[in-house]
């Protein structure tokens, strides 16, 4: 259904930072950045997630009820990244890392904002 996902971001080097840690705890090789400073990272699955300054010069905001979710392969993989992200310049936000049970089913995930505010997951499917 999706293409790619793409935030903004005031300060890209923290960004690259935070997400290079993040994603590398779910088998993400770190980003590129190309030649209009955004950073591109590539899943084995053809996903892609991309950081960017605003190309019209404002300041960037982030998505009010706007979530990214990242998909883990186990409990311990979602551990990690919220472990890397808090070591990175994430903050923690909604409940710890956990359970949760709803309308899709059981789920283990975890959030987090990034440097710059945007509100991240990551989630593993339970069986």
């Amino acid at each position: 259904m999706f293409s790619h996902v793409m935030v903004g971001t005031d300060d890209l080097e923290a960004s690259r930072k935070f997400y290079d840690a993040v994603l590398g705890t779910l088998g993400v090789a770190p980003g590129f950045i190309d030649d209009n400073r955004r950073i591109f990272y590539l899943s084995s699955t053809g996903g892609v997630f991309a950081v960017t300054e605003p190309i019209n010069g404002a300041a960037a905001s982030v998505a009010n009820g706007g979530t990214v979710g990242f998909a883990a392969n186990d409990p311990a993989a979602v551990n990690a990244w919220h472990a890397a992200g808090l070591a990175n310049g994430g903050t923690t936000c909604e409940e710890p890392p956990g359970v949760r049970e709803g309308n899709f089913g059981k789920m283990y995930l975890a959030y987090l904002r990034d440097p710059s505010g945007n509100k991240l997951c990551a989630l593993h499917r339970m069986a």
